[in-house]
């Protein structure tokens, strides 16, 4: 017999409003149902009783998770949130199972509900009761990125947070979710949006609001902004309604404090316009009441790009950078807001389908079986940077909605492998060259940049009109360039690092090879007075009231996929100090003051470096479209690749003649200066100066280039993702470098005191008279300038005892000064490893020497036996020094497994080494084996066997591709679009004179051509006559790059 009554415990994270309120509306029908909800929340009682005055609700005032630590409104403190999550859920667990077990007995709850408290799920099967999930993320998810900026040894939380929720029955999914892999069972529901209680009109009246004035509503959900604000942010005619005010705040008389208590709602359906941050709250209900939102992006908040393209898919959000919230630049947005049709039709009484739902479930129906646990789903391989997103070989149990589907990199297309017509032929990009002409330059047939080329033609085709449903990168790009300018095209591959690895800072010899995968930079410039700006930019303009001056635009294709900022712009005199370009420093400051633009330094950065290094002025303004296909985070170098690409188009356009390697030692600079990520320069390097099927063979002292390497025909090198993001900026990688620079200082300091005492005659240990040659050697180790110019045997012979395990920043500062190395800096209060982190580039660059030398061997067995040998060592080291990680160790196993299983067969062994790559810590594994069908399948195998084990399936690399030096660059424009004789022809760009007559006599059967001189441009005159009789004259500037007619 069916229970009339249930009794529902239901736990609502601490991570702000958004859930408490979407809570309140599923419980208040559960509670119209005649059933009992007991909110377990931290939230402020008013949230849930403003909207539920009933007996039946029950409010316990409980902290079980912290969600996510805020610095401000806008920023999340990685590590303090994970460090708080360890205080308040990791330390005490036990205790808290066992209170809330006792605590569910006690109200005799049927059913837990967890929106979305990790450990309510967990309590919910120690007492025996089911739980059902409710929410748009996962904590496991979230946390994962913030694992990976503040420290791996918080990973266990997010093992622990995934095999919390596999406890749950199944998911109740609302609509802007993202990826949540600990679930596999998932039901979805429509908007919840909590009821209005008062029309517009009647909130406009308590608030004393007058007729045709114009309302703004600020909201960041529930806090205090922060903001300093000014009566001249708003346009004129508006007022602004402050939410979460303090009763401190001192507002400007056209702004409106509303009480902490407000019910939201109402004040934002009576609104005209909202400005905030984007939370599941204020999105739903700004889709649900149609009211334009301009939102402000906030980084390390990693639900919020899923969010996001829900309310840009249905035109209810314009993104506002944050430089501009801060300055009052807010007019523009809110006009481009007004402009826009909000257009969301879906359902929004997703609480009383939840309601429904938790009422069948409390009964027992939708029950699951057999479901996996949810840490050995995610074991080993920690889903980070939307990684289910970007892999083309999605979970099939992850869909992914139609307001997200754009969201792929590469102007919203796959790129990379060609197109495949009808008749299962390659298609040539005919479009390309129908609307495009290479005036300059070879694609060289690389697919991935005639497929770039392409979609820059389907942008010139494409009107801001039709761009309703796009991302806003694409909005962006769409009235980006004149196109019928000439346009800049530069490509720069990632690299696999072959052999060398980390040692380059130390100036070992490294063999890298540039990857398949490449980076496309368009760029364009104009006179400032032609350039087209975006709106907020020319507000910007405007205010300063000096007229056109040059500006710095940037379109990020793919940014959304890792929750930046697409778009960038800045006044070219903003790297001017004076007469002067401002410092390094002031720059890295610059650009580190809005997160989510940060990766704008990587591209801008490389203006910068020109105008301080090369004395370089930049008169005009820059347009530059960035589109790499090289994944971020897998060591693959996708930043040097974005860096070596933008120079190249910046150095195309400008005139600008500069070597491959005095390229790469540039945007090295870019990185350590600009950007402050220690990396050495081989990635940059072999970006710009390798060529395909090639390693390229450099010795980093600093980037001496010794030639490339023929990739024998038998031999071939794969790179496996392990999905663990890797980061050159991280603390492990820094940790390590800063580890070998003081092992260099002690070397030279005991090199020194050893040549000391021999020259001064007081060595006890070499009592006979100093050899010149020991004199020497001991002199040149006093002085060593790179860590790889020590010799192992020597290393071992007189030094490996002097280094100490570890040392402390403050005691090595005391005895040494100064590590000298100028892109890291010593912290005095942190541990190093010195001994592992000295050993690595002294061994790896002899190990690196000798794989260079058997590369050239005859090709046998005992060469790819040795050469997978030497590869070992080499990931072995990298392990010793710290930089391993589960995910790349579990790959390298499954190498090893697969080659030893076939040990007794050589003819069936195809997999011969395994190393990680790059800096470590996660990212990609090179692997060395047969160029063979018998190699690839092994590799697809240990493909399958690692998602197999950790359900993460991994990209791999393979492939070469000419690095940018090679590949020069493409000067484009747009060819002339002949019209019939009835249409004046506009200002179009010229296609040549032969293809032009061609194109025309397809209209007109006779063509009288005549040249001549007009003044500085050479003139042509054609005299067209048509089928009809009808003639009309055409004269052609080739110079102006115009038509006029007559």
């Amino acid at each position: 017999m069916r229970k009339e009554t249930f009794v529902f415990a239901y736990y609502v994270t601490g991570h702000g409003f958004g859930h408490a309120t979407r809570a309140v509306e599923v419980a208040r029908h559960l509670i119209l149902a005649g059933h009992d909800v007991h909110m377990v929340s931290a939230a402020p009682d008013f949230v849930y009783t403003s909207e539920i005055q009933s007996s039946r609700l029950h409010i316990r005032n409980v902290l079980l998770d912290c969600g996510a630590v805020q610095a401000d409104a806008l920023t999340v403190d990685c590590l303090a949130s994970l460090e708080k999550y360890h205080e308040t859920a990791v330390v005490p667990r036990e205790s808290i199972l066992k209170t809330e077990v006792e605590w569910l007995r006690s109200i005799k709850a049927d059913l837990v509900i967890s929106d979305v408290v990790p450990v309510a799920c967990r309590a919910a099967a120690n007492a025996g009761i089911r739980c059902v999930c409710v929410t748009n993320f996962s904590w496991d998810f979230i946390y994962a990125d913030y694992v990976m900026v503040a420290g791996h040894h918080h990973r266990s939380i997010i093992w622990q947070i995934a095999e919390d929720y596999s406890h749950a029955d199944f998911l109740i999914r609302l609509p802007g979710y993202c990826p949540m892999p600990a679930f596999r069972d998932v039901i979805d529901v429509p908007l919840v949006v909590r009821r209005l209680h008062k029309t517009r009109n009647e909130v406009r009246k308590e608030l004393g609001i007058e007729d045709g004035t114009k309302l703004l509503i600020l909201n960041f959900g529930g806090q205090p902004s922060g903001l300093k604000l000014s009566a001249e942010y708003l346009p004129p005619g508006w007022k602004c309604l402050v939410c979460g005010a303090s009763d401190k705040d001192v507002l400007p008389p056209n702004f409106i404090m509303l009480p902490r208590d407000a019910y939201t709602p109402d004040v934002i359906a009576a609104s005209d316009c909202m400005l905030g941050k984007i939370g599941y709250g204020t999105a739903s209900e700004a889709l649900a009441f149609k009211l334009p939102f301009v939102f402000v992006r906030r980084d390390y908040f990693i639900e919020e790009p899923f969010v996001r393209n829900l309310l840009e898919y249905y035109q209810c959000g314009v993104e506002m950078i944050r430089r501009d919230l801060l300055t009052g630049h807010w007019k523009p947005y809110i006009d481009r807001a007004m402009s826009l049709e909000p257009c969301y039709t879906g359902g929004l009484n997703g609480g009383e389908v939840a309601a429904s739902i938790l009422q069948d479930a409390a009964v027992g129906k939708h029950n699951v079986s057999d479901k996996l646990s949810g840490a050995r789903r995610l074991r080993d391989a920690i889903v980070l940077g939307y990684q289910l997103q970007r892999n083309s070989c999605k979970d099939p149990d992850l869909s992914i909605p139609e307001w997200y589907a754009s969201a792929q990199n590469e102007l919203g297309q796959h790129c990379g492998s060609p197109k495949l017509g009808d008749n299962g032929a390659i298609e040539d990009c005919e479009s390309l060259y129908k609307e495009f002409e290479i005036i300059h330059g070879d694609h060289l047939n690389l697919h991935d940049t005639k497929t770039f080329l392409s979609n820059l033609v389907e942008l010139a085709k494409v009107t801001e009109k039709d761009t309703k449903h796009h991302s806003r990168e694409h909005k962006a790009a769409v009235a980006f360039f004149n196109w019928e300018e000439e346009i800049y095209v530069a490509r720069a591959p990632g690299r696999l690092d072959v052999m060398g690895g980390i040692a380059d800072y130390s100036g070992s010899l490294v063999l890298q090879m540039p990857i398949k995968e490449a980076c496309h930079v368009a760029l364009q410039k104009n006179h400032p007075s032609e350039h087209k700006l975006w709106k907020h930019a020319q507000a910007r303009q405007q205010d300063k009231g000096q007229g056109p001056k040059p500006v710095l635009q940037i379109v990020s294709f793919g940014a959304e996929l890792s929750n930046r900022a697409p778009t960038f712009d800045m006044d070219m005199s903003d790297f001017m100090d004076g007469d002067k370009p401002i410092s390094y420093k002031e720059a890295h400051k610059y650009f580190s003051r809005d997160p989510s633009q940060k990766w704008a330094a990587y591209v801008a950065g490389t203006i910068l470096v020109l105008m301080t290094e090369l004395g370089v002025q930049f008169n005009d303004s820059i347009s530059m479209l960035v589109s790499s296909a090289v994944p971020e985070g897998k060591g693959v170098s996708s930043s040097a690749s974005v860096e070596v690409a933008s120079m190249t188009a910046v150095a195309a356009a400008h005139g600008l003649d500069l070597s491959p390697r005095d390229l790469a030692l540039l945007c090295q600079m870019v990185e350590n200066r600009v950007v402050g990520a220690p990396c050495g320069v081989m990635d940059q390097m072999t970006s710009a100066c390798g060529e395909a099927d090639k390693l390229l063979a450099m010795v980093c002292q600093p980037a001496e280039v010794l030639g490339l390497v023929e990739i024998p025909n038998h031999m071939r090198f794969w790179g496996i993702d392990s999905g663990i993001r890797h980061s050159v900026g991280g603390a492990d990688y820094g940790s390590v470098r800063i580890g070998a620079f003081m092992g260099r200082e002690m070397i030279k300091s005991s090199a020194s005191e050893t040549l000391s005492r021999i020259q001064s005659g007081n060595d006890l240990l070499n009592p006979n008279d100093p050899d010149d040659n020991s004199s020497k050697l001991l002199g040149s180790e006093a002085n060593l300038d790179y860590l790889c110019n020590l010799a192992p045997h020597r290393y071992e012979a007189a030094y490996v005892n002097t280094l100490p395990e570890t040392v402390d920043g403050e005691t090595f500062l005391k005895k040494y000064g100064s590590h000298n190395d100028p892109v890291t800096v010593i912290d005095p209060n942190r541990d190093y490893a010195v001994r592992a982190s000295a050993r690595h580039p002294i061994y790896e660059n002899f190990r690196v020497k000798a794989f260079k030398a058997l590369l050239t061997s005859i090709a046998s067995e005992d060469q790819l036996t040795a050469l997978g040998e030497l590869i070992y060592q080499c990931h072995y080291s990298y392990s010793a020094c710290g930089l391993g990680s589960d995910g790349t160790d579990r790959i390298v196993e499954l190498v090893q497994e697969m080659q030893h299983a076939n040990a007794s067969e050589p003819k069936e062994t195809a997999l011969y080494g395994a190393k990680i790559t790059g800096g470590g810590s996660g990212g990609t594994v090179c692997v060395v084996g047969r160029n063979s069908i018998k190699g690839s399948q092994q590799i697809y195998e240990i493909q399958q066997r690692y998602k197999a084990s950790t359900g993460y399936l991994p990209f791999l690399f393979e492939g070469s591709s000419p690095g940018a030096g090679k590949f020069g660059y493409l000067k484009i424009r747009r060819r002339v679009m002949i019209a019939n004789n009835t249409t004046r022809f506009g200002v179009v760009p010229v296609v040549p004179f032969i293809e032009m007559q061609q194109l025309l006599l397809h209209q007109y059967h006779r063509i009288i051509e005549h040249k001549y001189r007009r003044g500085a441009f050479d003139v042509v005159l054609l005299t067209l006559e048509g089928s009809n009789h009808s003639t009309f004259k055409v004269a052609i500037h080739n110079v102006k790059q115009k038509f006029s007619t007559e």
